[in-house]
């Protein structure tokens, strides 16, 4: 018979998946450095992140916490790299950024896909095959950043890759474009894979190119300045500060991966592998896509082009504030017309983003 890891790793290619290994459960070092970030107020408006159990325990802290059941951990990585153009290569100045993970349609059904569906219906698929194989009852959990669980560190030990500078995972045959599952297990294994070895030597790309300066040192980023942040998961106002350093960025960022040597270069002319899966095929409209077409977007629109779009998550109004912050760095003195209107529109936090824009735009003017 296999063992669990053998058995996981041949089914996962089976399932879809281009990398999968397993960990047992164990205190791992790097989540302490976790509950400091939470402390710190490093994870911002993301309360999720701290959600504790019965003992007032943040469950993200140890498995122990959250699924004491769990005795190993499966983790799959699936390759969503394209084609397209780089974050960082000039485009429009009245064209916006939408991070790549959120371009998407499945070719077979022409509808936008959202990577949490495609990673969970593939965890799905290797679970059933584990369960039918295993001879013994077996309790699992598939998460697809929804659980209670940080995939980068299980990731970092199941031999995935290793987490770099940006903390992101890097492996060094496909970079750093992975979207990670995980399926927690009741199985007990031995097994303990050799970690990877950190491959980011003295490079500091990525720190270097963040506009916003949110990674603060090698492997920390608060979470308050980065542009994914800012863009998705903060509600209400966007700091002033950090309004200019969010460029043309509407919807996550990139640019710390772009910049990676792992994953290719404008400058050095290679890329990492694209993807294979037909669910990643980009929607052309969202590359690049028109900052006046997603400021004038109507919320029945919004609703309906992205329909099962991770870019939801931002809400109608968050994603015309990020429009109107990216309107005001684009130096595009005919969107002024257009901002003077959003001053209008009833909302006193789209006006002040649009005041701001406006107020910037001018100034270029003068």
């Amino acid at each position: 018979m296999q063992d669990l890891v053998q058995l996981a790793q041949a089914h996962a290619k089976e399932a879809g998946f281009d990398l999968c290994g397993v960990t047992p459960v164990r205190e791992f070092p790097q989540l302490a450095y976790f509950v400091q970030w939470v402390e710190e107020g490093q994870a911002g408006e993301m309360k999720y992140l701290e959600s504790r159990n019965e003992h007032g325990e943040l469950k993200r802290a140890s498995l122990a916490n959250a699924a004491s059941w769990a005795r190993s951990v499966i983790v799959c990585a699936l390759n969503y790299n394209t084609d397209q153009p780089y974050s960082i290569e000039p485009a429009p100045s009245d064209r916006g950024w939408i991070s790549r993970y959120a371009w998407f349609k499945d070719a077979s059904q022409g509808k936008h896909t959202d990577y949490h569906d495609a990673v969970l219906r593939r965890l799905r698929d290797l679970e059933a095959r584990i369960t039918v194989a295993w001879p013994d009852p077996i309790r699992t959990w598939c998460y697809v950043d929804t659980g209670p669980v940080v995939e980068r560190v299980l990731a970092s030990h199941a031999g995935i890759g290793w987490m770099g500078k940006n903390t992101c995972i890097i492996n060094e045959q496909l970079g750093s474009w992975l979207f990670l599952g995980v399926i927690l297990t009741s199985v007990e294994i031995e097994h303990i894979p050799m970690p990877v070895a950190d491959r980011c030597g003295s490079c500091t790309r990525c720190i270097e190119a963040c506009p916003t300066d949110a990674i603060i040192a090698p492997y920390k980023l608060d979470a308050r300045k980065c542009i994914s942040y800012l863009t998705i998961e903060k509600r209400g106002e966007v700091p002033e500060d950090l309004r200019a350093g969010m460029g043309r960025q509407v919807f996550g960022c990139d640019i710390c991966q772009d910049v990676c040597p792992w994953n290719g270069s404008v400058s050095e002319g290679h890329r990492a592998p694209a993807t294979k899966a037909v669910e990643f095929q980009p929607r052309q409209e969202l590359v690049d896509p028109s900052l006046e077409w997603l400021a004038q977007m109507s919320r029945d629109e919004f609703n309906q082009v992205f329909r099962g779009s991770p870019i939801k998550r931002a809400k109608y109004e968050g994603l015309r504030r990020n429009a109107a912050i990216a309107m005001g760095n684009s130096g595009e003195v005919r969107f002024i017309p257009l901002l003077e209107d959003m001053v209008k529109d009833g909302d006193p936090v789209m006006a002040a983003h649009a005041r701001w824009a406006l107020e910037r735009l001018r100034a270029a003017c003068s």
